[in-house]
C-alpha cells in the first residue's frame, strides 16, 4: 500500500469518511505426532497483503448493490433448496447438490462484503491538481512500440478488466501515480521491463 495520502489523491487529501526467558524444554514423547505438526506447517501459506481500502464513489455503490442482490438471490435459492430437499434422496439430487453449493458461495460472498464495505473509504473528489496522476484518473500510454493503452486507476474491489479499471496496488499504477504528462515510465513486468510514456490524463 501507498502510505503516503498525498501521493495518491494530489495536494488536497479528499474528506473520507521479548520473551527474554527461553521456554523449558519439553521432552520428545511423541514424534509421529509432531512428524504430523510439521507436516502441517509445511503447507502454510502467508496471508495476502493487505488491499488499499479507497474506493470510487461508484464503486461503493455498485457494491451496496451487489450486496443487496446477493440478499434477494439468497432467498431464491433458499427456497429452491427446500423444494430440492422434498424430492427425496440427497445424495443423487443433481438440483438440491447444486443449489447448496451456490448458496455456499452466496453466503460467502455476502460475509465478505459486511466485512469490507465499513472498511472502505469513498473518494469522491478528484484532486486538486489534475495535471498530475492520483486516484480514479484516466491515464492514456503509449509504449515503444507506438501502441496506445487507457486505464483508470481505482480501488481494488473495482479492478474490471473488460473496462480497463486497474488497481492502485497494481505495479502498473503504483509506477504512474504523481507522474505528469509526457513523463516516461518503466513498469517491471514478469517478462522484463516495459517503458511508457504519459500522453493523457484525465478525471471524469
Amino acid at each position: 500500500m501507498i502510505g503516503d495520502k498525498s501521493a495518491l489523491f494530489g495536494t488536497a487529501s479528499p474528506q473520507m469518511r521479548m520473551i527474554t526467558q527461553k521456554p523449558p524444554r519439553i521432552p520428545l514423547k511423541c514424534p509421529l505426532e509432531i512428524n504430523r505438526k510439521l507436516s502441517s506447517m509445511g503447507r502454510y501459506r502467508p496471508p495476502a497483503p493487505p488491499k488499499s481500502p479507497y474506493i470510487t464513489s461508484d464503486g461503493h455503490q455498485s457494491l451496496l448493490a451487489e450486496e443487496q442482490g446477493l440478499w434477494k438471490r439468497r432467498r431464491e435459492v433458499v427456497k429452491a433448496l427446500s423444494a430440492a430437499a422434498a424430492e427425496g434422496d440427497r445424495s443423487e439430487n443433481a438440483e438440491y447438490i447444486y443449489r447448496k453449493k451456490e448458496l455456499r458461495e452466496i453466503d460467502r460472498r455476502i460475509r465478505y462484503l459486511q466485512k469490507r464495505i465499513p472498511e472502505l473509504k469513498v473518494v469522491e473528489q478528484p484532486p486538486s491538481n489534475r495535471q498530475q496522476v492520483f486516484f480514479a484518473a484516466w491515464v492514456t500510454l503509449e509504449d515503444e512500440q507506438g501502441v496506445t493503452h487507457r486505464y483508470r486507476i481505482v480501488g481494488p474491489d473495482e479492478i474490471d478488466h473488460q473496462a480497463d479499471y486497474i488497481s492502485m496496488d497494481s505495479p502498473l499504477a503504483r509506477g504512474l501515480m504523481k507522474r505528469s504528462l509526457d513523463d516516461e515510465v518503466e513498469i517491471a513486468v514478469p517478462g522484463g521491463i516495459t517503458a511508457y510514456c504519459i500522453i493523457a490524463i484525465e478525471y471524469s
